[in-house]
């Protein structure tokens, strides 16, 4: 594990709260008490101040929560968590259960610590995790905080990254269903996909990705026994055009065998085709380390890789090791980038 040193100035990052009725309070509480949290980046929660005191009395810590104005009023102290207070949550809020003023609240937070990145007043952000049925019982009808930052950054197209200490996955489709998935795979995504996990890996520090590009159906195929050319249509030109570009590509690949490569690190990155594909081995590897990156932004941003967890919410056990490691890689991302500039 990468440490930053303090000899260079460490990078700013809006965490935002996520849903409140979940547990993001609780993981944002806990890992910015943690001290190897504190030894990355200067974090600046953007959610309810009141939520996270909450929090820090359901988990039993002692955590200085302080209101402040910007970020450049955020002074960074063991036990201190400094918050942009957005007070949208009524103090009553019951743990664990669905709320559409929660969902509204986790869309704001996400809106204001994107104008803060867009601006340049934080270096990255780090998200909770929001419930997508709140987000949309309060109106806001995006599949997730991957589509939300892409709105509020204007950018059309972005890519799903998971990361884990032994494997990396991006994804060419995300949240639909399987039959509209494959109906929208085309060579021109699965090119613009591979281009933007390549240049990901490239700028932390990887110079010559290998990439490993799963099929669609079954042992990718298997010359055409399986499916209905669909490797060979939508899949195979995107790889032999980057492949003569210079690029280490191979596939399509049986997604079954590329990711037990990509297990014992053959490959620096796996292209999954849909959802499941690529969440299922990550998931596998352990929620605990897994942490998600939306590649394709202005910013920086990265998430735990879990869901809201209503059943465990506000009974103090919920684990922060996802958050820790989700501010970790914003850190450093952001300081390969603060390095460049």
């Amino acid at each position: 594990m990468t440490l930053l040193t303090r000899t260079t100035p460490l990078p700013v990052v809006a965490v935002t709260m996520g849903d409140g009725a979940g547990i993001g309070p609780e993981v944002i509480v806990r890992a910015l008490l943690d001290e190897t949290a504190m030894g990355f980046c200067a974090p600046v929660v953007i959610g309810d101040a009141a939520r996270l005191t909450q929090a820090a009395d359901v988990l039993g810590l002692d955590a200085d929560v302080v209101r402040v104005d910007g970020v450049a009023a955020a002074e960074q102290a063991p036990g201190r968590i400094n918050v942009i207070d957005l007070d949208l949550l009524p103090a009553d809020l019951p743990w664990g259960q669905l709320s559409a003023v929660a969902g509204h609240a986790a869309y704001e937070y996400l809106r204001v610590a994107a104008e803060l990145a867009v601006r340049g007043d934080v270096q990255a952000i780090c998200t909770a995790p929001l419930n997508k049925e709140a987000l949309h019982a309060a109106g806001h009808v995006f599949p997730g905080h991957t589509e939300l930052l892409a709105h509020f950054t204007g950018i059309d197209e972005v890519s799903m990254m998971l990361s884990t200490p032994k494997m990396k996955v991006i994804h060419v489709t995300t949240h639909i269903g399987l039959i509209d998935a494959v109906a929208r795979i085309e060579p021109g995504l699965v090119e613009r996909t591979i281009r933007r996990g390549h240049e990901a890996l490239v700028r932390s520090g990887v110079p010559q990705p290998k990439i490993g590009v799963c099929g669609i159906n079954p042992h990718a195929g298997e010359n055409g026994l399986f499916g209905y050319g669909e490797e060979e249509e939508k899949i195979m030109p995107a790889v032999e055009l980057l492949v003569a570009e210079g690029m280490d590509i191979h596939g399509p690949l049986p997604a079954d065998t590329a990711f037990f490569l990509a297990g014992r690190g053959d490959y620096d990155l796996i292209v999954a085709m849909y959802h499941d594909q690529g969440h299922g081995p990550v998931k596998v590897m352990g929620l605990e380390s897994g942490v998600n990156i939306t590649v394709g932004l202005p910013v920086i941003r990265t998430s735990v890789d879990h869901g809201t967890a209503f059943d465990i919410a506000g009974k103090g056990i919920a684990e922060a090791g996802s958050m820790v490691e989700a501010l970790r890689q914003a850190a450093e991302m952001a300081s390969t980038t603060m390095s460049v500039e």
